[in-house]
């Protein structure tokens, strides 16, 4: 077991190893096939076929085995490093640490938002976007996004959700009200909150950070690594609670073959949400 620190909490050394970790990965391709993998399984609520990423129960499960693949193929460059987490709540300005030149780099520059500080950025040799929805082979940020302003979420925005004592609610998609799972994921009724926690810190960020292939940035991981601790506060929170649905959606339901239930094998590793309501035979959060 290893452990996953607060990205503030990095010394000097350990943010060089993990750099180092993520250029490794890049270099290799291998960081490329989990961008496009995640693209692959972005299915929203108006697309046809099963929807196991995102706008649906499973979000919380498929993303702890998709950061733990990644991690896996850190590690097996560096078994030192782990996928630190972003407390967004507290470290909420463009001046904080992750978006030092020696971690992230900072925010992008007018015009075509290019990233030009740090060890992602396109000029320095060893990050280019290969896999995208769009045009442009630099990793691109807005923070705050001026034309149109967001703020992250708050401590109190997160406690809100943590509050709520039921996992999730049917139909199991972006409209639902209730549940923690859509309040920290964050499809809102629309206006103010037409985004909420998660899906708001990845406008925030904005740039590649919008689209499907959000992994291109690496704050995506450190954003997920969060995530992932949010849901175990959850759990805490609520030990007689569990996942939902816990049995297969029956045939005359319309989200049955979509949504994946306690036992489901989720897509592409055959592996239940079930196998992965615990973290802790893998990782602790300090």
């Amino acid at each position: 077991m290893y452990t996953r620190k607060n990205q503030r909490n990095l010394t000097s050394t350990e943010k060089r190893r993990l750099v180092n970790a993520f250029l490794e990965v890049k270099r290799s391709g291998k960081y490329d096939d989990f961008v496009a993998m995640h693209g692959q399984y972005y299915v929203s609520d108006g697309e046809d076929g099963p929807r196991v990423g995102h706008m649906t129960p499973s979000f919380f499960p498929w993303h702890r085995r998709f950061l733990l693949e990644f991690e896996r193929a850190l590690r097996a460059v560096d078994s030192s490093v782990s996928v630190p987490y972003w407390d967004w709540t507290t470290d909420n300005t463009p001046g904080a640490s992750l978006w030092a030149k020696d971690l992230l780099g900072g925010n992008g520059r007018g015009g075509d938002r290019q990233v030009m500080t740090g060890p992602f950025a396109y000029a320095g040799g060893k990050w280019k976007i290969n896999s995208r929805v769009t045009d442009g082979k630099f990793l691109t940020r807005d923070f705050g996004r001026p034309g149109d302003p967001v703020k992250l979420p708050t401590k109190r925005d997160v406690a809100k959700a943590l509050s709520d004592p039921v996992y999730d609610v049917a139909p199991w998609d972006s409209t639902v009200a209730r549940g923690f799972r859509n309040k920290i994921e964050g499809w809102g009724p629309g206006g103010t909150d037409k985004w909420l926690n998660h899906n708001r810190v990845h406008r925030w960020v904005g740039g590649q950070m919008l689209g499907a292939t959000s992994p291109n940035d690496p704050v995506f991981w450190f954003h997920h690594s969060f995530m992932d601790l949010l849901w175990t506060r959850w759990q805490k929170a609520h030990p007689r609670a569990g996942y939902l649905p816990r049995k297969k959606l029956p045939e005359f339901d319309e989200q049955q073959g979509r949504v994946f239930s306690l036992q489901d094998p989720m897509p592409p590793w055959n592996v239940t949400p079930a196998q992965l309501l615990d973290h802790r035979r893998y990782y602790r959060y300090v």
